[in-house]
């Protein structure tokens, strides 16, 4: 991990997201690129010698004496940070921005359904995740001793569900952390220990991951909804972090049905992290 992305609006709750940003980047020698999004209309970066364009001038100023002061915290210190101020319409815009930066990560600062609102306006953090081809890690309240030490992917073995496996196995294997996999056994589609088992190998088989130790780490938990039995056992293991895939145009697929997904993504407490399909 090189570098990480962090989008702010210089609320406490990207405070949140840097402090997390700053914890990992500390301990795998990586940079930050903080980047503010203005959202300014097309209007205004168009027009030549008019007001809009000394207004556009006047909010990038603005932005960068914000990052000033936002960026005046003991915890950066001995980090490499690099700033960014752009505009934005859309928001597959800033996987450009991930990508053009070659981050490895993008954390984000979210408050629950409402998501980064000042940023993101008249949108959720959900719809950011699912147009990144970036890992996204949200961050919901201040981690002071944020770590990866215990992470939880939750799946159902899909098949869907195998390239962001294989790209979560590999990012925490990088980072020297394994990962355990649940899967949570519902009401609705009851399955039996065989049926769980026999599914979970097939998967690991066709992953090709060359680790007989793999299906050690498959932990299979009933609880009467998805949404619920994710943060239950979450929170049973004291994870510091759920993963979960996401799939970009509907949200999280089949067993992580759009609703369900949106649901973990701003309700769940815990920093959570997705890969997309």
């Amino acid at each position: 991990m090189k570098k990480i992305l962090i989008p702010v609006d210089f609320s406490e709750y990207s405070e949140y997201a840097l402090q997390v940003g700053a914890t990992l980047a500390k301990k795998h020698d990586a940079a930050l690129v903080v980047l503010h999004m203005m959202g300014l209309s097309e209007a205004v970066l168009t027009k030549d010698e008019s007001q809009e364009v000394f207004e556009a001038i006047y909010y990038m100023k603005l932005a960068e004496k914000r990052f000033s002061e936002f960026l005046d915290k003991d915890y950066l210190e001995g980090v490499r940070v690099e700033t960014t101020v752009q505009n934005y319409k859309e928001f597959n815009e800033i996987n450009s921005v991930a990508e053009e930066f070659g981050a490895d990560l993008i954390v984000m600062g979210s408050h629950g359904a409402s998501g980064l609102k000042e940023v993101f306006v008249g949108s959720n953090t959900e719809k950011v995740v699912r147009t990144s081809n970036v890992p996204v890690l949200v961050v919901k309240n201040k981690e002071t001793h944020f770590k990866m030490e215990r992470v939880v992917f939750a799946c159902d073995f899909n098949l869907d569900f195998i390239p962001p496996f294989k790209r979560a196995w590999n990012f925490f294997k990088e980072l020297g952390t394994e990962l355990e996999v649940v899967f949570i056994n519902t009401p609705e589609k009851f399955l039996s220990n065989r049926e769980m088992e026999e599914r979970a190998l097939k998967f690991m088989l066709h992953t090709g991951i060359d680790n007989t130790e793999i299906l050690d780490n498959v932990v299979y938990y009933c609880d009467y909804g998805l949404e619920h039995g994710v943060s239950s056992y979450s929170n049973k293991v004291e994870a510091d972090l759920v993963v979960i895939p996401t799939h970009g145009r509907r949200g999280l697929a089949h067993f992580f049905s759009e609703n369900i997904g949106e649901a973990l993504v701003n309700r769940i407490t815990m920093p959570l992290m997705t890969f997309k399909v």
